[in-house]
């Protein structure tokens, strides 16, 4: 009994020690953490390799090294936009040159063209008038006139050279020159230029232009047959037939020996009558459309109205049909 009461203390005392140890042991091992932490915060060793130079020949050596990887892409960057604009260029001027062609080619058609339409339109245009022309040659001797005369026969002969030979655009210019050297007091021999630069024209298809000079050559001689029949003959060909057999009637009052004219009188009549049927016929179907549209609303058509002609006076009456359709029964 007194054994493990005078034990107790001891086992205490032990178990006490052994706490103290164990305090003691954390304490330590609690010290001993902090100073790791604080060896950690520590700045590292400046002896330590980094990536900066640490002397002064390697900065200028990576310096250098950093000079020429510049270098080089400036002169990359450089050479590609080089490329660059030498590939622009070239696609450029492929493009403009392209692009030229075509315009030359499209404007060189339309300068034809307008060139053609030029032409044209200057052959058609009528000298001065000879109002104007007599006002410029009052101031003229005979002698002069005369002489003036000589040169426009001998230009009328160099156009009927090129009018023999085929060359009609030479023989109109020809024929022109002649004309502008003739005085206008010589009624006659500016008929015949007219005339025959008709001729020519005729053959340039300047239909409209030959019938003007058949017409001048006709003003200044109005018994000119050949003028006549030439401009009865262009007058057939643009579809005036009227016209063209007026003339064709000149021509046989003239000259009853002329046999074109006088078939001409006895065909186109005919002609003339078939055009203007056809023309009535044309028109009649006009009417009857514009009659349906507008009778349609009321029921009605043009079907319920008959024209008859008199045969006697040539008149038409019109009578109203209620149902047509059944007069076909």
């Amino acid at each position: 009994m007194s054994s493990r009461v005078a034990g107790k203390p001891r086992e205490k005392e032990e178990e006490e020690e052994e706490e103290k140890k164990e305090e003691e042991e954390e304490e330590k091992k609690d010290e001993e953490d902090f100073y790791d932490c604080q060896e950690i915060l520590e700045p590292p060793d400046f002896h330590i390799k980094t990536n900066r130079p640490t002397d002064r020949r390697e900065r200028e050596e990576q310096g250098d090294r950093l000079l020429e990887e510049q270098g080089d892409r400036l002169q990359g960057d450089r050479l590609v936009e080089e490329q660059g604009d030498r590939l622009v260029e070239e696609q450029g001027d492929r493009l403009v040159e392209e692009q030229g062609d075509r315009l030359v080619e499209e404007q060189g058609d339309r300068l034809v063209e307008d060139s053609d339409n030029e032409m044209k339109e200057e052959s058609q245009q009528e000298e001065f008038d000879d109002d104007y022309l007599r006002e410029l040659e009052k101031e003229l001797t005979e002698e002069e006139k005369q002489s003036r005369r000589q040169q426009s026969l001998t230009l009328k002969e160099k156009g009927n050279s090129h009018f023999k030979a085929g060359d009609w655009a030479e023989a109109e210019r020809s024929y022109t020159e002649a004309l502008g050297f003739c005085p206008v007091c010589f009624n006659r021999e500016r008929a015949v230029l007219f005339s025959n630069r008709a001729a020519a024209r005729l053959h340039l298809e300047l239909k409209d232009a030959a019938i003007s000079d058949c017409s001048r050559a006709i003003e200044l001689n109005p018994d000119y047959v050949r003028a006549l029949l030439r401009r009865a003959e262009l007058y057939e060909q643009t579809d005036k037939l009227d016209e063209a057999l007026e003339d064709y009637k000149k021509v046989l009052d003239l000259d009853r020996n002329q046999a074109s004219a006088r078939q001409a009188c006895m065909r186109l009549p005919q002609q003339i009558q078939e055009r203007n049927e056809k023309l009535k016929e044309e028109m009649l179907s006009k009417l009857k459309d514009l009659g349906n549209m507008v009778l349609r609303p009321f029921g009605l058509s043009t079907n319920n109205f008959q024209v008859n002609q008199d045969a006697g006076t040539g008149s038409y009456s019109i009578n109203f049909v209620q149902n047509p359709n059944n007069n076909n029964r």
